[in-house]
């Protein structure tokens, strides 16, 4: 266990000053790597025309840093409750109940992240919010793994919030909320490449039933009325929003 501090603003501003570099670095090595496999496949994603594609792929990195920012904030007070004031539910024990709850634990953030998300996503497509929000991360056509953070600032709030806020009154060891912010910031940007990485059978078999790929999200990005959720599939066919899977060239 921590031993928690009596609360200090420094101590929070340290701890959301690091996050928040943590977060712009994770950004900038995991689209930036995702980007460089991409490249080196032969693979052009994003817009055919060279000079529109270098002008979306500076407005991905421009939006996703400010959202870096944002995202930041919130992850930096999880960080410090957790580190200094002993606020949260995270733990550092590693006893047998933790072990049980280690799988379990993930599994249910990673539902509970994607029931905020598709909803979200889904109030986002309304006309009046897709016009002055949610636009920002569709002038992507078609996305870069670069645009897995290109966010309007209130949308980024938005998703910014959710995990910070479960670390609180959900018990979680560290070490499965890593692996959590891991699936998160990975399929963000796999999700957004303009391929896909998993082979055939499993996008065709069981994996690709339940879980989204670059081949789902992309149907989203060229449709927009369907395909919202960020992990599962499990939302979209309940709600009949699943449009299947995108085809990409061969």
């Amino acid at each position: 266990m921590i031993d928690p501090v009596p609360f200090s603003f420094g101590l929070l501003a340290i701890g959301t000053v690091q996050t928040t570099l943590i977060v712009i670095v994770r950004y900038l090595m995991a689209s930036g790597g995702f980007a460089l496999w991409t490249a080196k496949r032969g693979i052009t994603a994003g817009p055919k025309d060279p000079e529109r594609r270098q002008r979306q792929i500076r407005d991905e990195v421009r939006w996703s840093l400010i959202s870096a920012v944002i995202y930041g904030v919130p992850a930096g007070a999880m960080i410090a409750g957790w580190r200094f004031f002993g606020w949260t539910a995270i733990t550092t024990d590693f006893t047998l109940t933790t072990a049980l709850w280690w799988a379990p634990s993930i599994l249910l953030y990673l539902f509970l992240h994607d029931t905020w998300f598709y909803w979200t996503h889904r109030w986002m497509h309304g006309p009046k919010l897709f016009k002055t929000v949610h636009a920002v991360h569709h002038a992507s056509k078609p996305p870069t793994a670069w645009a897995a953070m290109s966010f309007h600032p209130w949308e980024a709030l938005s998703g910014a919030l959710l995990i910070p806020a479960l670390a609180f009154v959900i018990p979680i060891h560290w070490s499965a909320l890593g692996v959590v912010l891991t699936i998160a910031t990975v399929m963000g940007v796999t999700n957004h490449m303009g391929w896909e990485m998993f082979p055939a059978s499993w996008v065709n078999g069981w994996f690709g039933r339940h879980i989204i790929t670059a081949s789902h999200h992309e149907e989203h990005h060229k449709r927009y009325n369907c395909n919202y959720g960020l992990y599962f599939r499990f939302w979209d066919q309940r709600c009949g929003t699943d449009k299947g899977l995108a085809q990409f060239p061969a």
